[in-house]
């Protein structure tokens, strides 16, 4: 299949990461990190830092694992780290972050992940999602638009694109 279709997402699976996915989760955490255009972390970070940064505790991971995929590196597509963005009092408002290997983008996994960890996250107790720093130019802005999120604000060019020099960082929520 390979287009978006139902049959395509029913065969995908959503699960908890365990310790074992993270040399899955790696190869496409480096490669969307290091292109430098859609997160606010440094392109250079090793393995160590960026499991540290992605797994960290108290984080819940989650992974969208395709048991159809030939190669162990192409099973899990997917990854979502969620856990709270403030605490003490304020430990109900989540913060998320969510990739899709770039080999397996615009076949609606980011959908069906994020739809997932949204209710999930709800199941957790929280009562809201806060994205701090979305790169306005990032193309999954439409994404979690259509999924209910809303700009509450633009820190003007505040992140250096590779390609479009300094841009803004939107900060988004969304009531769970």
């Amino acid at each position: 299949m390979g287009d978006g279709t139902t049959g395509e997402r029913t065969r995908l699976r959503v699960r908890d990461a365990v310790a074992e996915d993270w040399p899955l989760i790696w190869p496409f955490w480096h490669e969307i990190v290091a292109a430098g255009d859609t997160y606010a972390w440094d392109p250079r970070a090793d393995e160590a830092t960026a499991r540290s940064l992605w797994m960290a505790p108290g984080s819940r991971v989650f992974v969208v694992e395709d048991p159809e995929a030939t190669g162990a590196p192409d099973r899990i597509v997917a990854s979502a780290s969620v856990r709270p963005n403030y605490g003490g009092p304020a430990r109900t408002v989540a913060n998320a972050g969510f990739m899709v290997s770039p080999a397996h983008a615009g076949r609606g996994i980011g959908r069906l992940l994020a739809t997932h960890v949204l209710d999930e996250a709800r199941r957790d107790g929280y009562t809201a999602m806060v994205f701090n720093a979305v790169v306005e130019t990032n193309p999954a802005l439409r994404l979690w638009q259509s999924l209910g999120f809303t700009v509450l604000g633009t820190v003007p060019a505040a992140f250096d694109h590779p390609r479009h020099g300094p841009v803004g960082l939107h900060i988004l929520h969304r009531f769970l």
